[in-house]
């Protein structure tokens, strides 16, 4: 097949314009369900049904309208589309940070039967100049390890790696193993505060911290915190893996709105049984009322002992932002 050659103008081509949230979001929905189901986890499919719903809701698309710049639905964006039907998008969802604004390019997609055709391309540099038109420089997307064709599009286009993390996901067990260890697993000593907030800031970086719609310090000790958990109705649980008084590894969960979500903190030399002990425990202690739990986690960094406690990776994506 043959490439889309664009215009000076990005989005001149007959086939590319921007996303109409009045028809388009249940279409684009169907779009991103066909190209990731695979790899969609229980959070992929909530969001793939809100578009559907959002779609059919009368009133949330005149507020959309208005709103496109400020919500994480993609309500911005751009599709292509051939013979009435959408068969490529790339969504433009804003983010805020430290007074920066933000623009993270999602859900770029074509569809099997269109692709290698330099879609995917034209959309991704429609959606850069968007942004840049907006006087936004800080620009992001992920794409996923095993797909090198997006890889080298995407560093083509000026876009360089930040992180490479990997999605797990396990289902919850009263009667998952314990494991055989020398390692207690307790709550979480306030007085180790101190470690943890270091360890989760090396594997939580704040590079990334834009994209998370928590704070570690919801896991601080004291009183104070502990009265605006209780306000807000977060019911956070945390543990940690000791040995001979020394905590080894530590591991929250948050039930922060977007998934269930586990976030595990310890040390690049850490003892793997540390951090296996913790994950099961977790799976048992939370199985009267979350059916499965997630960790997303640095890729190769203890893959081995993330999957001997039972969890499944589900993708690993790489983190990039564009330089140019």
């Amino acid at each position: 097949m043959s490439s889309i050659t664009l215009s000076a103008r990005a989005d001149a081509h007959p086939h590319l314009r921007p996303l109409s949230v009045l028809r388009d979001l249940p279409a684009v929905a169907d779009l991103i369900e066909i190209c990731f189901a695979s790899t969609m986890d229980s959070e992929g499919r909530r969001y793939v049904q809100d578009m559907r719903r959002a779609g059919d809701d009368n009133s949330f698309v005149r507020w959309a309208n208005r709103a496109a710049e400020t919500t994480s639905l993609p309500l911005c964006g751009y599709i292509w589309e051939e013979g009435g039907k959408v068969v490529g998008n790339a969504s433009l969802i804003p983010f805020r940070h430290q007074k920066q604004r933000i623009y993270l390019i999602a859900n770029i997609a074509t569809h099997p039967d269109h692709r290698r055709k330099g879609i995917a391309r034209a959309l991704t540099e429609r959606a850069m100049q968007h942004a840049r038109e907006k006087k936004v420089d800080n620009i992001w997307l992920h794409v996923r390890e095993d797909n090198p064709g997006a890889i080298d599009l995407y560093t083509k286009l000026g876009f360089v790696e930040r992180a490479r993390r990997t999605s797990w996901q396990a289902g919850t067990d009263a009667h998952a193993s314990i494991l055989q260890t020398d390692f207690t697993v307790t709550s979480r000593n306030p007085n180790d505060w101190t470690t943890q907030l270091n360890w989760l800031s090396r594997l939580y970086p704040d590079t990334l911290s834009w994209h998370r719609n928590w704070s570690f310090t919801a896991l601080r000790p004291g009183l104070w915190n502990w009265f605006y958990l209780l306000f807000m109705e977060m019911n956070i649980r945390q543990w940690a893996a000791v040995r001979k008084s020394q905590m080894e590894a530590a591991l929250s969960w948050i039930p922060y709105g977007r998934g269930e979500s586990l976030f595990a903190a310890t040390s690049q030399g850490a003892d793997p049984d540390a951090l296996t002990a913790l994950l099961l425990q977790a799976r048992r202690e939370l199985s009267q009322s979350h059916p499965h739990i997630a960790l997303e986690f640095p890729s190769g960094e203890f893959d081995n002992a993330i999957q001997a406690a039972g969890f499944k990776p589900l993708r690993t994506l790489i983190w990039m932002q564009a330089t140019s």
